[in-house]
């Protein structure tokens, strides 16, 4: 039984759990992958120390796969390192530092694409790339994936699920339904499945059930952004949903973001303008915003700039039996002016 080497920077005597790890790493994890974290705290208690997949496996009772899934996970947040041999055997895990997110700091790895990606997918050697082919499991993937887009596929088709199966640590079923849901959605794109993937293993999805509850979920977000659109009597169409997983997943915003912009976007158009909420949205993003918080922020900041320079207005001559209403100094047409031009 091969065993696994250990380290940490520091030494405890009792298990330590970060302040920072409790409020930003754990609320969006999977909980057998904080479970897995914190076994491993709790081992590091006594570092250096060896301990293999199989006696971890036994002791949380799940497998070793799972284990190293989690593993996985963590190493995309930056949490901790794995050192692999050549052949991909892991044999040494060194736990990080976490690192305080905030909404100043870089984005952390836990969406994909516009943020850092969760997973930098490195090509696969062509010893392992023959290796995987000659699993019947991935061979009957590999049929299954022509079948779903339709075509022969390429090098890169190839490389990139078997990416999905070896660096990612998605099953074959996992696969096959990743690809049979992007294909029902008329994206046959191994850019597109790639980029779903990813976002998946950024939320820790590692089972058909999780991805499906996970689909559902977005469902219902769906058509709670139509709603704050002033939608009501109809489906999103795809071009609408490609839009909304783009706020949702790539983005990573929470609904009540998305709700804000639509509310702006209305009262700015007049209408429920898709692509005035993606600039804005864009906007956003460029600006790290990552609450409401920071949009009032944005919008303070705004303000400020606007009474620097020369607020001045001239008060209109001819009576109106609105002048006495005070009128909002919040020009929010500048303001969307200058945020989708920065």
């Amino acid at each position: 039984m091969s065993t696994i080497t250990l380290k940490s920077a520091s030494r405890h005597e009792a298990t330590y759990i970060s302040n920072i790890f409790i409020d930003d790493y754990m609320p969006e994890a999977n909980g057998e992958f904080v479970k897995v974290y914190l076994y491993l705290l709790r081992t590091l208690s006594d570092a250096p120390v060896s301990f293999s997949l199989e006696e971890t496996a036994d002791r949380l009772l799940c497998t070793e796969r799972d284990i190293l899934r989690a593993l996985k996970y963590w190493a995309r947040q930056d949490l901790l390192s794995l050192d692999f041999t050549k052949d991909r055997t892991l044999q040494g895990i060194t736990l990080c530092v976490p690192r305080k997110r905030s909404a100043g700091a870089p984005d952390t790895p836990s969406t994909a694409t516009e943020q850092k990606p969760t997973v930098k997918p490195a090509p696969l050697t062509p010893e392992r790339v023959k290796e995987l082919k000659q699993n019947e499991e991935i061979s009957q993937l590999l049929y299954i994936a022509e079948q779903y887009l339709g075509r022969p596929l390429t090098a890169t088709d190839v490389q990139k699920i078997l990416f999905f199966y070896d660096g990612l640590d998605f099953s074959a079923d996992l696969i096959e339904y990743l690809i049979e849901y992007c294909v029902s959605r008329n994206h046959r794109s191994i850019r597109y499945i790639e980029t779903v993937a990813l976002a998946w293993a950024g939320e820790g999805i590692s089972s058909v059930a999780e991805a499906k509850k996970a689909n559902a979920r977005y469902r219902r977000d769906y058509y709670t952004i139509l709603k704050a659109m002033g939608i009501t009597n109809r489906s999103p169409v795809e071009t609408e949903i490609t839009l909304m997983d783009t706020w949702l997943k790539t983005y990573g915003f929470s609904l009540e973001i998305i709700q804000e912009a639509c509310t702006r976007t209305v009262l700015q158009t007049g209408q429920a303008s898709f692509q005035y909420t993606d600039k804005i949205l864009e906007g956003w993003k460029k600006k790290q915003v990552k609450s409401l918080n920071d949009i009032q922020a944005l919008d303070a900041e705004h303000q400020k700039r606007r009474k620097e320079k020369k607020p001045a207005k001239q008060a209109s001559s001819s009576p109106n039996r609105f002048n006495n209403f005070q009128q909002r100094e919040y020009d929010f047409e500048e303001y969307e002016k200058r945020l989708l031009n920065h």
